[in-house]
């Protein structure tokens, strides 16, 4: 699921889970071939709660705009210091591309983040299948970092795009959705979210969707871009039992996180949507 702590849902970019969150967030495609006729201009929008066992502390607002074979997406939102260990930072982000084979093909990506580490901004630009940052502004002093190889940067995909899942079919919820790795480019962060199934849930939201959903396992393989001795990542990294709960997005065929657990040292970080609605426009 900008955001604001790199939850993609990425809520923000920062080293922490709820970050990575967001970016599971943020987070996620498998090679479906699919065709998206010219139509109206249809949109998600969805409200998201962030809580730390059970304390609210933060939201995230995100929205997506489909128009024949383009799209737009943005999310915001921000964490209060009241668990600044894992959960702090405020921010948006967004990101816009074309549809291609019912596949998102990110063109930009923008990011403007407020954290422990100062205020961040920048761009990346994708421009076949490679992508390229640009630092519009960033912290005088950042700590050594594992390095991004320029082959890190070929085929990826950005946080926000990342949380939009192709399923062949509007409405389906089919389980090879959960069979794959996304390669994720955060413009600071490269990382690969694998996806595996686990199973078939139910869920009732207080506004909007209501029914089943696809729950899959998801797996943070850290790349390049990470501080050397955060053990944060190294910990999210060695977890098992992070789980994506996906939902439809209803005339699109296209699943959406409607929640995000992850457990962590102190409780378990979960990001839940109080809203999540298509909305078509003519």
């Amino acid at each position: 699921m900008a955001t604001n702590f790199s939850i993609s849902l990425r809520g923000r970019v920062s080293q922490r889970p709820a970050a990575i969150a967001t970016v599971f967030c943020v987070l996620l495609t498998s090679a479906l071939s699919i065709v998206v006729p010219a139509k109206a201009q249809d949109r998600l929008e969805a409200q998201y709660r962030v809580t730390m066992t059970g304390v609210p502390v933060g939201t995230i607002n995100w929205q997506v705009d489909f128009q024949n074979n383009l799209y737009a997406t943005s999310a915001s939102g921000g964490a209060s210091r009241v668990l600044s260990l894992l959960v702090n930072g405020q921010g948006q982000i967004a990101s816009n591309g074309t549809i291609v084979d019912g596949h998102l093909v990110p063109k930009q990506f923008t990011s403007n983040i407020i954290d422990e580490d100062g205020d961040t901004e920048l761009m990346v630009s994708f421009v076949d299948g490679v992508a390229t940052e640009s630092v519009v502004k960033g912290p005088a002093k950042r700590p050594p970092l594992t390095p991004i190889y320029d082959a890190d940067r070929r085929g990826v995909i950005d946080p926000l795009s990342a949380l939009l899942i192709a399923n062949g079919i509007p409405g389906a919820l089919p389980s090879k959705s959960c069979h794959q790795a996304l390669p994720i480019f955060d413009g600071q962060r490269r990382y690969n979210l694998v996806l595996t199934y686990q199973r078939m849930d139910k869920v009732k939201l207080d506004h909007g969707y209501a029914g089943p959903v696809l729950v899959c396992g998801a797996t943070l393989a850290p790349i390049g871009g990470y501080r050397v001795d955060s053990m944060i990542v190294k910990y999210v990294a060695a977890r098992r039992d992070i789980e994506l709960w996906l939902a439809p997005v209803a005339g699109m065929p296209f699943l959406a996180p409607v929640e995000l657990s992850v457990p962590t040292l102190i409780g378990t970080l979960s990001i839940q949507a109080e809203r999540f609605e298509s909305i078509g426009r003519r």
